[in-house]
This record gives structure tokens, C-alpha cells and sequence, in this order.
């Protein structure tokens, strides 16, 4: 199947790695990927700050990049969500269809388990809220706990926030730093290797957070896994 590949800002600015790892687990799972040059934002920071008029013009260039029928997947849910939920309240019809990876890889292309090398950790999986939007649910975790060797730590208060929201970070850094050190505890406590999510925006927040307490985390996206034991 012939996919393009919507790379989100964090992962063109900060997390290549994980675009990179996108692509290896989509072409793994049969797929071609395409990597349309002239995309940019979904819009979201604007759509947050409450600046819908950047927002419209970001959104709208982003709906002419993607025009078409093909599929687009991403590799984080809050971008996905913004197109298919923030789009509309811009008066603008989405391209699409657009996919989370996850969700691409279970409903579209139905697969279940994923197979390969053993990956021996113990991960902690960080559910980012805008998944509930696009009704994600437990799909990256389900595809993870198939892995050979791998062991998904229950996390307590799953769909407790990390705190990052964007703008929100920005706007209310005491707020959110609250919110995220809450998590954190709650994946500390679990004794994992590692801390995983599907939305490089949360893990961005966590790991600096961590970091700036003394107590560094090791995070990844849940691609990095799939690629690394499919390669």
C-alpha cells in the first residue's frame, strides 16, 4: 500500500530518529512511503494559542500538501487529532484519510502482532491525551506487548496528563510542571527501563522535567521499538 508520511514539527526539529523509525516500520509492514517535501505544521501550536487565523493558513497549505486520497500516517496522535477534529472548526475539510501509526497498522493494515528480535526491558507506556480523541486507546501497546522479550509495566492513573499541552507548558510552566512531576512519579513507580508514548511532545516535557529534577528517564517513541527489533 502506498502511504505519505505527515512528519510532525518535534520530529523535524528535535526527534529525526523517529521519522526515520516511522518509515522502517511502515515499509516493514509492506508499505511504500512517500514523503510529500512541502509539508510544514498541522497547525496546532496557533489552533492552541487561540491564533486561528496562522492556524487557517498553516491548516490550509497542510490540506493542499495532502490532497488526495492516499493515506497519511503519523507518528503522534495529537497531530492526527488536529487534523481530523481542528480542522472542521477551521472551516476546512481534512485530507485524508490521516492515521496515527498505530492506529494505521491495526485498523487499516489489521495487524496484531509483531514479531522479530527479543527486546529485553521492562517499558512504562505514557497514553497522550489527544489519543482519546481519535479513540487510539490501547492499540501502540497492544502491538508492543507482542514483541518478543518485552514486558509492559502497568502505569497507575494511565490517563493522567504529562502536563505539556502545547502552549499550556508555556503559559502555565508552575501548573505544569505539577502535572508532569505527578506523572513522572507514577512511571517511576513502576520500576521500568524505559518510558514509552507515541507522542514525542510528552516525552519531550518528561524527559526535560527529569532531567532538571536530577533524575533523568531514558524515553522513546514506540516506532524505535518496532524498527530496532524489525531490522
Amino acid at each position: 500500500m502506498r502511504v505519505r508520511l505527515m512528519l510532525t514539527c518535534l520530529c523535524d526539529a528535535f526527534y529525526g530518529d523517529v521519522g526515520q523509525a516511522t518509515v522502517r516500520v511502515l515499509e516493514h509492514a509492506g508499505c511504500t512511503v512517500e514523503f510529500p517535501e512541502g509539508q510544514t505544521c498541522c497547525g496546532q501550536p496557533p489552533f492552541n494559542s487561540g491564533d486561528w487565523e496562522s492556524a487557517r493558513r498553516v491548516a490550509a497549505h497542510t490540506c493542499g500538501v495532502f490532497a488526495g486520497d492516499t493515506p497519511v500516517v503519523t507518528p503522534s496522535g495529537s497531530c492526527a487529532a488536529m487534523v481530523r477534529h481542528g480542522y472542521p472548526r477551521l472551516d476546512l475539510t481534512p485530507p485524508g484519510p490521516v492515521y496515527e501509526l498505530a492506529e494505521f497498522l491495526v485498523d487499516v493494515l489489521h495487524i496484531t502482532t509483531w514479531s522479530g528480535r527479543e527486546y529485553a526491558k521492562t517499558v512504562a507506556f505514557h497514553r497522550a491525551c489527544h489519543g482519546r480523541l481519535i479513540g487510539l486507546g490501547d492499540k501502540a501497546e497492544r502491538l508492543l506487548s507482542t514483541v518478543p522479550g518485552i514486558a509492559l509495566a502497568p502505569v497507575p492513573e494511565p490517563e493522567q496528563c504529562c502536563g505539556f499541552g502545547g502552549a499550556f507548558a508555556v503559559k502555565e510552566p508552575h501548573l505544569s510542571q505539577h502535572i508532569g512531576t505527578a506523572k513522572l512519579e507514577c512511571l517511576r513507580s513502576t520500576g521500568a527501563d524505559e518510558v514509552v508514548s507515541g507522542d514525542m511532545g510528552c516525552l519531550m516535557h518528561l524527559t526535560g522535567l527529569a532531567g532538571r529534577q536530577g533524575r533523568p528517564v531514558r524515553t522513546r517513541h514506540y516506532a524505535e521499538i518496532l524498527a530496532e527489533v524489525s531490522a
